[in-house]
């Protein structure tokens, strides 16, 4: 097989490394530190998949989220998840309306605020599993479907949730099929001493961040079908399927660790993130096949939301990113040979 690269895909590589660099400059205008998050932010944008963000009060999340609205050119709006929060606030609702000139009614389906490319979904764990269910569909298929109709959303088409993991008063745990459907879970840790400082320095003298848009939507089309076009070699897709099974308890890959305190392991979406978040990172690197590397450093956000722990893990008081992080070291990157 050639090795040989189509010089339009390098072109577009190139391109795109370009894109996503002038992103984390704009997006630093606002955002202190936390590069972790924002490349995971940022990776998911551009692969195709959803975010979920869990953090304490007062570390930037929402803020982080409304500049990357202002870095794309993308349609933006903004969601607050309360108990009251009904599905049709979300979706919309189907309204009569009259024609001024004729006196004719009608019925017209008034959209909602899902209907955006970029879409916060604010403290999403405040709102009833009810209300949380209406995320599903959009989330899924990108369509919406009121009274036997189908709506299909403007592409491309991400939403970013953001929880408190403190508050417990008041909130609803994430069903785990909604979880399901989020390509990553990023933890949003406290700023460093010196990161502080430069917040300080921003926030108290009257600095305004100007964000410019940098990226359009079909840009970020395209970045999602250059993704899908770098190689996985038979011995990398076989190492991510290996390292997502071994949270199967009992199963064919499982470990100690995997048996003693996972009660339920992920599903072939853990799997298809490691596969394009490891893509995406190889054309960061400007390589046009992924490596072990690659699927390894994705492996605790695309893992950390689908996996739970059974009672002795609860009882013990271990972590998920402990646990996962024991499973991956001890998964070889080549599998024995039978």
């Amino acid at each position: 097989m050639s090795s040989k690269i189509d010089p339009a895909v390098e072109k577009a590589t190139e391109e795109f490394r370009g894109k996503f660099a002038a992103l984390r400059t704009e997006i630093g205008k606002a955002i202190v530190g936390h590069e972790d998050v924002v490349d995971g932010v940022l990776t998911a944008m551009l692969v195709g998949g959803h975010v979920l963000i869990e953090g304490v009060p007062g570390l930037g999340k929402t803020y982080l989220i409304k500049t990357l609205s202002q870095a794309v050119n993308l349609k933006f709006s903004r969601i607050q998840f309360t108990p009251d929060l009904m599905p049709a606030d979300i979706i919309g609702t189907t309204i009569i309306s009259e024609d001024p000139a004729s006196g004719k009614r009608d019925f017209r389906f008034e959209r909602g605020p899902i209907f955006a490319q970029i879409v916060l979904a604010d403290e999403i764990n405040r709102a009833t599993p009810k209300t949380q269910s209406a995320m599903l569909e959009a989330m899924q298929e990108h369509s919406v479907t009121v009274g036997g109709t189908r709506h299909a959303l403007d592409e491309p088409f991400f939403v970013m949730a953001t929880q408190n993991p403190i508050e417990q008063e008041g909130t609803y745990p994430l069903p785990e099929a909604q979880l399901d459907r989020f390509m990553f879970k990023l933890v949003v840790d406290y700023s460093s001493k010196e990161e502080m400082k430069t917040i300080m320095d921003r926030t108290t003298t009257g600095y305004k961040a100007d964000v410019k848009a940098v990226m359009t939507g079909d840009e970020i089309m395209g970045t999602q079908n250059l993704v899908r076009q770098v190689v996985m070699a038979p011995h990398v897709q076989d190492y991510a399927i290996r390292a997502a099974m071994a949270s199967h308890p009992q199963g064919p890959f499982s470990l100690d660790v995997t048996n003693k305190y996972i009660r339920w392991g992920v599903s072939p979406r853990a799997a298809q993130t490691l596969t394009l978040a490891a893509k995406l990172n190889a054309l960061l690197d400007g390589r046009f096949n992924t490596a072990f590397s690659d699927v390894q450093k994705c492996y605790l956000p695309a893992m950390r939301h689908r996996v739970l722990l059974n009672f002795e893990g609860e009882a013990e008081g271990v972590s998920i990113d402990e646990v996962l992080g024991e499973i991956l070291e001890k998964t070889p990157t080549m599998a024995e040979a039978a």
